[in-house]
């Protein structure tokens, strides 16, 4: 009885630890949370419109679309590195594009606004809206498409 009780507890034990091990790998983010006059004070006007009342940019070629330089992409509001310019692509949707974000700074919320229904993006330490995710992406990654607005986004160049 004794030997059952021991293995039944090493058992446990192992389970246990190696669960733990697996979610301490994941990435944690610290939460960024302002009021609403703080943000406003903190970006501009078209930066919060877009990362806290989920506006969209109009698409076109200019911002980030057509930009390929190595580097990392920061949320505009909270300066969290969300994507890396190795997942960039030219999808020519208007917006810059993007097949994976860095693990766990991005969230994902059902968007069932403007008669569709979509996934939304948003930033894990900011909720900052970031744009909309779809799987018309390159089929030879992660056929997804990270669709971002421009503003919600800066780019930081990477050191030589």
């Amino acid at each position: 009885m004794k030997h059952l009780f021991l293995i039944v507890f090493l058992s446990i034990f192992s389970v246990s630890t190696n669960y733990s091990q697996q979610n301490s790998e994941k990435k944690m983010v610290k939460k960024v949370i302002k009021t609403d006059e703080e943000w406003k004070a903190a970006l501009t006007p078209e930066q919060y419109y877009i990362l806290r009342q989920k506006g969209t940019d109009r698409p076109s070629e200019a911002g980030y679309t057509s930009h390929f330089e190595k580097g990392t992409y920061h949320c505009a509001a909270c300066d969290l590195q969300l994507f890396e310019s190795n997942s960039k692509f030219e999808s020519h949707c208007g917006w810059p594009s993007f097949d994976d974000a860095i693990d766990g700074t991005v969230e994902y919320v059902l968007d069932k606004t403007h008669g569709m229904v979509r996934t939304e993006i948003i930033c894990a330490a900011c909720d900052g809206h970031l744009g909309h995710i779809f799987n018309d992406g390159p089929k030879e990654t992660t056929g997804e498409r990270y669709c971002v607005n421009t503003t919600s986004i800066k780019f930081v160049k990477a050191e030589k």
